[in-house]
């Protein structure tokens, strides 16, 4: 308790508790860091003083966006949010390659709900991830078999029902030509076909999420 504070505004902020032996201890080790943005923003709108949000630029800006800094290239922007370039491509409609310094560019993490996963950043909670994308914590539990509210950093969440392609191994595909062909990833189609290898056989069959 605070007494005596003078002129002095006092705040009194309470996360939860170390000695709990719920979810909410995982939850203050691995969010700890939205939890304080949480605080600042707050005190910030209170005492009506400008808030920037996005002082971290591997982080996307409250818009979904991303602004392009000298020395970017799509591939280390696409490697700084896990995504693809094709898929940064995809989504600002671009047809080349080229970059100007202070474009704003949509990337996969922010908030666009065109994305059918999402994959947890430090900091992330089931509620900012629902907030952000436009859809409820219990529609994420539900796709995603969670029983639990904790979160792994770099996991990948489905916002989506899955739409199931089935696609023929042709001459010359190989897992990454695929992969590029229906924007995932090597990864997600060796899971889906359980393989242990990158080989395929022409006539192959493979299941693509």
């Amino acid at each position: 308790m605070l007494r005596n504070t003078g002129n002095t505004d006092a705040l009194i902020v309470e996360y939860g508790f170390l000695d709990s032996k719920l979810d909410d201890v995982n939850q203050l080790k691995n969010n700890w860091q939205n939890y304080a943005e949480a605080v600042v923003k707050a005190v910030s709108e209170y005492l009506n003083i400008p808030y920037n949000q996005n002082t971290n630029p591997s982080i996307p800006s409250a818009d979904g966006t991303y602004k392009v800094v000298s020395g970017d290239t799509l591939w280390s922007i696409a490697k700084k949010f896990d995504t693809t370039v094709n898929e940064i491509k995809r989504l600002n409609n671009l047809s080349n390659n080229l970059l100007k310094v202070g474009t704003n560019l949509i990337v996969p993490n922010g908030n666009n709900t065109d994305s059918d996963t999402y994959t947890v950043s430090r900091g992330d909670t089931l509620y900012s991830i629902a907030r952000k994308n436009n859809i409820s914590i219990d529609r994420i539990r539900e796709l995603n078999n969670l029983t639990s509210d904790v979160l792994r950093v770099g996991q990948v969440l489905k916002l989506k029902e899955s739409v199931i392609n089935k696609y023929i191994v042709k001459l010359g595909d190989t897992l990454y030509s695929i992969a590029s062909k229906f924007n995932t990833t090597v990864d997600t189609i060796k899971r889906l076909n359980n393989l242990t290898s990158n080989l395929l056989s022409i006539g192959q069959e493979l299941i693509i999420e």
